[in-house]
């Protein structure tokens, strides 16, 4: 499936400041990353340094990396997959057997609901507001969608993803200010290390509802850090 280019989406410059990613904006304004206010704003994060002690730091640190190598593989195969690419170029090392078992799910029957790309890894920006990098924008069965691909250890439930589906919220926003779109729906396609295959989604009086959480989340983040 060739990507539709309808958008021309602009390119992001980087910047990593002390309280995160930072992305400039065309005022050359940085402004954070969606994933940046999500993790300043997570209640969870007592949890994550209660599980750094009890693991180690050493340890937690390679399990870290573990899962971001096989993640971005599996993003990598899949974005080639879907621009009409060779996909199948893993090693014969366990974190990359390991990625391509979850990529050939993924292919095999994570992807089929996808109708239409307009972009794949598209930069989005709100100046003076956020910025960041969603993984696919186009149709998920006909229905205008933003889709993001997840890998995990282990199939998680949804009650726990909330903050999957507020970064897509967050990026569709954009979209649809940027480009006058309408999209309403979210779709998280999820692979773990069993290649289980699971679908989310979330549809628009869900969405209206995690919209208002991602902008109070976002003041949360400003007022956090005076900005």
């Amino acid at each position: 499936m060739l990507v539709k280019s309808k958008y021309k989406y602009p390119t992001l410059e980087r910047v990593d400041l002390e309280t995160g990613r930072h992305y400039l904006d065309s005022n050359k304004k940085p402004v954070p990353s969606v994933t940046t206010v999500l993790s300043g704003t997570s209640k969870s994060a007592d949890g994550l340094i209660q599980w750094r002690n009890r693991v180690g730091e050493e340890e937690a640190e390679r399990i870290i990396k573990q899962s971001t190598d096989i993640g971005t593989a599996v993003h990598e195969a899949i974005e080639n997959y879907l621009n009409g690419k060779s996909w199948d170029n893993f090693e014969e090392s366990h974190d990359q057997l390991l990625a391509q078992k979850i990529s050939d799910k993924f292919i095999k029957d994570g992807l089929k609901g996808i109708t239409e790309i307009w972009g794949l890894e598209v930069s989005l920006l709100l100046d003076n507001l956020y910025a960041g990098t969603a993984d696919c924008v186009g149709e998920y069965e006909g229905i205008p969608t933003l889709i993001d691909f997840k890998t995990a250890k282990k199939i998680k439930k949804r009650e726990w993803i909330e903050d999957y589906f507020l970064q897509g919220c967050a990026y569709a926003n954009a979209h649809n200010v940027m480009f006058g779109t309408k999209i309403e729906q979210i779709v998280i396609l999820m692979v773990d290390r069993n290649a289980i295959f699971q679908e989310f989604i979330v549809r628009p009086t869900e969405f209206n509802l995690l919209t208002r959480k991602w902008k109070n989340r976002l003041i949360e983040y400003n007022n956090k850090y005076n900005l």
